[in-house]
């Protein structure tokens, strides 16, 4: 994709036109993300307090017993989001969901075993080990290039 911006000084307010031959995947990606409203911020309580969680210090996020974690450095915190609410908030360079109840952050991942059969065995840089889903394992592959 090609990303071309125009300095224009008569211009009151900012105007994006996107040319393309059809309409793909990538370019309705694209329109949904610059038509959000949505603040990409993520709160999360933890001993009855409520603090803002920072992409960068997220580990994983899953859901559990009808409730969603997020895991950081500095523990876990509740969620007061659905799952997919928390996926639409988080940049998809950097997170990737590995299962229908879990993202992990793809910078955080310490290593990935392909030697199960049908699954993926992933360890992260703080320690925890999950598995992605036989329905993730073609995003992970494609996403590490395999």
């Amino acid at each position: 994709m090609q990303v071309e911006i125009k300095i224009d000084s008569s211009c009151t307010e900012p105007k994006i036109i996107i040319h393309t031959a059809s309409i793909t995947e990538e370019v309705n990606a694209l329109m949904q993300r610059l038509s959000e409203n949505v603040p990409p911020i993520l709160t999360g309580s933890r001993d009855g307090k409520m603090e803002v969680l920072e992409p960068d210090s997220l580990f994983r996020i899953y859901a559990a017993s009808g409730k969603v974690f997020a895991v950081t450095n500095k523990g876990e915190y509740l969620l007061r989001l659905r799952l997919y609410e928390v996926e639409e908030r988080l940049n998809p360079s950097r997170f990737v969901r590995i299962s229908n109840s879990e993202i992990i952050h793809i910078k955080k991942v310490k290593n990935f075993d392909l030697s199960f059969s049908g699954t993926i065995y992933v360890e992260l840089t703080n320690g925890t080990t999950t598995y992605v889903s036989r329905r993730y394992v073609s995003k992970i592959k494609k996403i590490l290039g395999m």
